[in-house]
């Protein structure tokens, strides 16, 4: 097995756990941090406990043993005492030798310490109480650097501590039987086994990220005019009247609602079938770059250095405007931001349309 002497010493690690208590983007982004652990210690046994609503994303994962899913914890005190006593009971029958928190959070802190492991990493926390940092044998420097993307700023955690990271772009595993079910849905939908479409994920949990819906619905019918390329609306369950309403604003066969029809393993399999990811600032675009699909992200407010997929597959289109990125929700943090209300279609096609030509109706350079 793989020892690394500045982290253990001498002492063998055999089994590893990393928690992820961050969103559904954040968990995507961390898959580089999953795939060095795996790599610097092959024979390891590698644990991920993450929120419950982005389990699926390591259902096909090859570097973990078990992910664990953390939900809320039932009501009542009893209740919640025997479900914590259970939680931490299955934990620590792993034996840890290290845990490493991507977090600065308290939950995450209070994990690692009651998992046992002797060996505990986390990044510094500035506002950490007199115990949190305390709780680790090794923190990493807390700053996200000027241009820094956030898959390398949980990479640094690792690295930090004598932990080497080859590869630091997220990748995501689909299996063939999500491939083969999200094909199925798309024929039930009238698009045939291979047959080129885009997905548009307009929502967001966040309405200071969404474009206004006047201008979703001029990007789909500009998307089928120019290229006749089916569009699949994608979002969840909550996202499935509004995306409906623009289904029927736009009237052709050629627009399909799927919000809220598929978990998010069977998204990432809809989104490998797909020609092309165009969407705000979500979890959908990371997703949709790490199972290697050409994306285009729309930014408002948020850093795109920071969020968005690097590579030359993947486009940002964002307003030209001193105060962008501003990282506030919405301006004056009213939770609306001018940046994106103010984005006309003519500006986004004209970024977006030569990057559909090129990947999606045309040849890849690569």
């Amino acid at each position: 097995m793989t020892t690394l002497d500045n982290i253990t010493g001498n002492k063998v690690i055999r089994a590893i756990l990393l928690i992820q208590l961050g969103d559904i983007g954040d968990v995507m982004l961390s898959f580089p941090c999953i795939e060095a652990l795996r790599e610097n210690f092959p024979d390891s046994r590698i644990v991920v406990v993450i929120r419950e609503k982005a389990i699926d994303l390591l259902e096909d994962c090859p570097w973990i043993s078990e992910s664990v899913g953390v939900g809320q914890p039932p009501k009542g005190m009893l209740s919640w005492l025997n479900h914590q006593y259970r939680f931490f009971g299955h934990l620590r029958q792993h034996r840890f030798d290290l845990a490493i928190d991507l977090r600065t959070g308290m939950r995450g802190a209070v994990m690692a310490l009651l998992s046992g492991a002797p060996q505990r990493i986390s990044r510094f926390a500035y506002d950490g109480t007199l115990w949190r940092n305390r709780v680790f044998t090794q923190l990493a420097n807390p700053d996200l650097l000027p241009g820094q993307a956030v898959s390398d700023y949980y990479v640094k955690i690792l690295t930090e501590c004598g932990i080497p990271v080859r590869n630091t772009v997220p990748k995501l595993a689909v299996s063939s039987g999500k491939l083969a079910a999200a094909a199925s849905l798309l024929h039930r939908h009238e698009i045939g086994r291979g047959q080129r479409f885009i997905v548009l994920q307009p929502f967001s949990l966040w309405k200071y990220k969404e474009l206004p819906s006047k201008t979703v619905e001029e990007l789909i019918r500009a998307i089928y005019g120019e290229f006749h390329l089916p569009v699949v609306l994608a979002g969840g369950p909550e996202d499935r009247s509004r995306a409906e309403m623009l289904r029927r604003a736009c009237q052709g066969g050629w627009v399909v609602n799927l919000s809220g029809e598929t978990s998010l393993g069977d998204y990432a399999a809809l989104l490998k079938l797909s020609g092309m990811f165009i969407g705000i600032d979500s979890a959908g675009l990371h997703i949709a770059a790490a199972v290697g699909v050409p994306t285009v992200g729309i930014f408002g407010p948020s850093s795109i250095d920071a969020w968005a997929p690097r590579g030359p597959r993947h486009i940002v289109v964002h307003k030209d405007m001193e105060c962008v990125p501003c990282s506030q929700k919405g301006c004056n943090s009213e939770g609306i931001s001018r940046c994106l209300e103010e984005l006309s279609i003519g500006e986004i096609s004209a970024r977006v349309w030569p990057h559909i030509q090129k990947f999606v109706t045309g040849t890849p350079d690569g």
